[in-house]
């Protein structure tokens, strides 16, 4: 085959010949070679870690890692951190140590309920360590019961007769006994937990418009998630356990395994405040957690757990393998870590345990390593290794928060009530620090660029420059009435993505602007039978080129020639449970169709600019419901490479969508000001918008006071009523005026 450039390809002899039909880059039936028209990405996939070339590239790739973690719990900003509110009651006293029952509000009131162990005989400040304890049949009440625990005191799992019945409570009697403050919380359905189911079998009935819950289109599109949820009781568990008056500050630690290693993983990740984590048998590159409490849309794209894990760095981090998805450990991903802490001047602050002898467990030979971790990291004294010795565990009648002084929740306080004013109280306080933060003045802009623009950085998941290496083939050159014609492949190599796309080019007085114009049907939608539209025309005729292609799911894209209905969704097993189709299985390893065709544009918008020829101008253009925010969202992603952009951006708003799987979904976009949000991070001087209504925060930014600087007036954006208005606009200014440079 012969690869090409575009401007190469004008110099080569034109050849006329006559095709019947539109105008195709593949042959009829025939798709492009695209890595993302095969199946999903899914949490069973392969996840390497992503290694950083240098000290200094580290901080940005943590920091790419926590943002990413944070918008996709729905916890960029973090929300409101209202009074706790606790209750701290019925002490139960061992030999050296205590044991207090706690609830308090992580939410107002939303409960998150475990249970204090605090050493006895000694002063503080007192070492804290909280520990969530993963997916244990009935968590903190957890009992191995009689004949499993013979079964691990025989292959050396567990030590003692009645204490290794109980492995959850074990390493927090531990732990007190060597002097630190630890806080074990159940899990959203476990144990004390009792508000919410931890995964629901049915939640279809809770999706509609207004009060949703969990897993509806409505929370999506806010990124409202069980696992963001598990994630701020971790936060304000933190907030409870310091807000003690013996803690040690410089002394905090977090450790679980299983769910509750992802859930150490996350807090490390996001919160400076640990100062060393120990996430067991969770860290792998293999299986990344099965549960919804492990999984939110956007979450791992571009990083997996080892990369979550590594955000901890460098900070202490232990981790432990077992005979589970984590067995490769030793060989994946912890040599990653290794060199990274190496790297970083601290490879005496990485530990690692591969006892993979055991099943899946947090037993005593695994939690024998993590106390000789803690042990060093927070010099706690002790010779090791630091062994366990029995203890009386505490009954359930004991544990429980709930008691007759302290009656448990119910009523409105539980069920479908309490899920649908949780989020209620989720989206009033989030709608109102996004709203406060929409600029008045130049001052306020930095902040509204961090937040709003960071998390649609997030979402959108690729910048101009992030494009790789990109090829060209030419397929098709014709000679028409004035202009040149031409068919290829637009190839971005480096992502394994391929576009079929059109240009036509003024044969004799190109003026060296080129015109990227993007409709609903694709590279097509530039002509009407034969011929350019015209308005297409209009363009050619003053020496513009005008170029497009089919985006993915547009045109070539579909075999049947039919744009795609719906999304391929990936289901958790069989799919036939409620918590088994949450989009979090698809959309939290895969970008949505609305992201990958905002990539198309600004592989399109790469392959035109880095031509060694490269053009005076560029613009863009939007026609159509889907294709307007589509452009709105790469121009959004584009710097300064764009010198106008014009979309029509008809009746689309991602709140008025019904389902998950609709070709426009994209999590978490009405949380951050949907197309408005997108339109807002354009440059207002060189955007026009075709909309009826007005744009909410242009709306905002115009109603500042005027006696700041004001960003209001003519740097808005320009606002025409119709999609004609529009196109008359962007022909008459594109022909009346030769090219200037791209605006800033």
């Amino acid at each position: 085959m012969r690869r090409h450039s575009l401007l190469l390809a004008l110099l080569l002899t034109i050849v006329s010949s006559a095709h019947a039909g539109l105008p195709r880059a593949l042959p009829e039936g025939e798709q492009p070679n695209d890595v993302r028209l095969g199946p999903p990405e899914n949490l069973n996939g392969y996840f390497p870690f992503h290694q950083v070339e240098s000290v200094d590239a580290w901080p940005a790739r943590q920091a790419e890692i926590r943002r990413r973690i944070l918008v996709s719990q729905g916890l960029w900003p973090l929300p409101t951190k209202a009074p706790l509110n606790p209750v701290i009651h019925g002490r139960v006293d061992r030999d050296d140590y205590t044991v207090d029952r706690v609830f308090f509000e992580s939410i107002p009131g939303h409960y998150v309920t475990g249970s204090l162990y605090r050493p006895k005989g000694t002063s503080g400040p007192y070492p804290a360590i909280i520990s969530p304890h993963g997916h244990w049949q009935d968590g903190r009440f957890y009992d191995h019961g009689e004949k499993k625990l013979h079964e691990e005191i025989a292959i050396g799992s567990e030590r003692f007769d009645p204490g290794g019945r109980f492995p959850i409570q074990a390493r927090c009697v531990q732990l007190a006994r060597m002097g630190c403050v630890v806080f074990q919380y159940d899990m959203t359905g476990y144990a004390d937990s009792i508000q919410l189911k931890h995964r629901p079998d049915d939640w279809k009935h809770l999706d509609r418009l207004n009060d949703w819950g969990f897993m509806s289109v409505q929370a999506e599109l806010r990124l409202q998630n069980m696992m963001g949820l598990q994630t701020w009781n971790s936060i304000r568990a933190l907030d409870f356990i310091l807000s003690l008056d013996d803690i040690d500050t410089t002394r905090v630690g977090v450790t679980g395994a299983s769910g509750g290693g992802t859930q150490s993983m996350l807090i490390s990740a996001i919160d400076d405040r640990i100062t060393a984590a120990m996430p067991c048998v969770m860290v792998s590159t293999a299986m990344q957690g099965g549960c919804t409490c492990e999984n939110a849309p956007l979450l791992r794209i571009n990083q997996g757990n080892v990369d979550i894990a590594a955000a901890t760095a460098p900070r202490p981090l232990g981790l432990t393998a077992a005979d589970d998805w984590t067995r490769e450990l030793k060989t994946k991903g912890f040599p990653d870590l290794v060199k990274l802490y190496e790297m970083l001047g601290h490879p005496d602050r990485l530990t690692a345990a591969f006892h993979t002898e055991f099943g899946h467990n947090y037993n005593h030979v695994n939690r024998t390593v993590m106390y000789g971790f803690f042990n060093r990291h927070f010099n706690l004294g002790f010779e090791e290794p630091v062994l366990e010795r029995e203890y009386k565990p505490l009954s359930r009648e004991e544990a429980t928060v709930w008691t007759e002084e302290h009656p448990a929740p119910s009523g409105h306080q539980v069920g479908d009530a309490h899920e649908i004013g949780l989020l209620q109280i989720a989206t009033h306080d989030s709608d109102e620090m996004i709203e406060a933060l929409i600029p008045r003045n130049k001052n306020q802009q930095a902040e509204y660029r961090r937040v709003i623009g960071g998390a649609w950085e997030t979402i959108l998941g690729r910048q101009l420059d992030d494009v790789g290496d990109i090829e060209f083939e030419l397929v098709l050159e014709e000679e028409r009435d004035g202009y040149l014609l031409m068919t290829g492949l637009v190839s971005h190599t480096s992502a394994h993505e391929q576009l079929p796309a059109l240009f036509l080019y003024p044969q004799e007085n190109w003026n060296g602007r080129v015109v990227l114009w993007f409709t609903d049907e694709g590279k097509n939608g530039l002509l009407d039978g034969d011929k350019p539209i015209k308005s297409v025309q209009e363009l050619l005729d003053a020496g513009v080129t005008v170029a497009s292609a089919d985006l993915f799911g547009q045109g070539e894209f579909n075999a049947d020639g039919k744009p795609p209905a719906h999304q391929q969704m990936w289901f958790q097993q069989d799919g036939k449970s409620g918590w088994q189709t949450f989009v979090g299985y698809t959309f939290g390893y895969n970008h949505p169709i609305f992201v990958r065709r905002a990539h198309d544009v600004l592989t399109m918008l790469a392959f035109t600019r880095r031509h060694e020829k490269q053009p005076k101008a560029i613009d863009l253009v939007g026609i159509g419901n889907e294709a307007g925010s589509v452009v709105v969202a790469a121009r959004s992603q584009a710097g300064d490479a764009i010198s106008t952009t014009s979309v029509d951006l008809g009746n689309f708003s991602f709140g008025d969508l019904t389902r998950s799987d609709d070709p426009m979904f994209v999590p978490g976009a009405v949380k951050y000001l949907g197309v408005d949000g997108l339109v807002s991070l354009c440059p207002p001087q060189s955007t026009i918008v075709a909309r009826k209504t007005p744009l909410r925060v242009s709306q905002a930014v115009a109603s500042g006071n005027p006696a700041t600087v004001p960003i209001g007036g003519p740097a808005l954006p320009l606002q025409t009523a119709t999609a004609e208005d529009l196109i008359d606009r962007l022909v008459t200014s594109l022909t009346a005026v030769p090219p200037a440079p791209p605006a800033n």
